[in-house]
């Protein structure tokens, strides 16, 4: 595992992502999540055991995708994409983490429905170069 600069904690978040959201490995989760860890998304119970426990209840179909990943200092911001989540629209997330001894230890997040092209006022994707077919 990367574990040094801003690169690495990004390469750590991604990896975390991975692991959890399309591996399902929870125990290796574990070693990417804080004990500790505090969680400010409305949409996920508190703590690591809250996220773990709303995945384990989300449709073996979910899959994260990575478009954009940017750090500074402790912070590793991502934006990507959950799908296969059992509702009608993909999520496109911001999500922010606050990294503390190269684990993931704070998050926040920005969720939004993935517009379709008839939905776009841009004309452009929210992810990728695509629209959801």
């Amino acid at each position: 595992m990367i574990t040094s600069g801003e690169g690495g904690r990004v390469q750590i978040v991604l990896n975390a992502f991975d692991t959890l959201f399309n591996k399902r490995d929870y125990a290796a989760a574990e070693r990417f999540w804080s004990p500790r860890y505090i969680q400010h998304s409305a949409h996920i119970p508190p703590g690591r055991e809250g996220l773990f426990d709303l995945i384990k209840g989300l449709p073996a179909t979910l899959r994260y995708e990575n478009h954009v990943a940017a750090a500074t200092g402790d912070f590793v911001i991502l934006h990507g994409r959950f799908s296969g989540i059992g509702l009608p629209a993909a999520w496109v997330v911001a999500d922010i983490v606050r990294m503390e001894d190269d684990v993931l230890a704070e998050h926040w997040d920005v969720i939004q429905d993935e517009a379709t092209q008839a939905q776009s006022r841009s004309g452009l994707p929210m992810f990728g170069d695509k629209f959801p077919t």
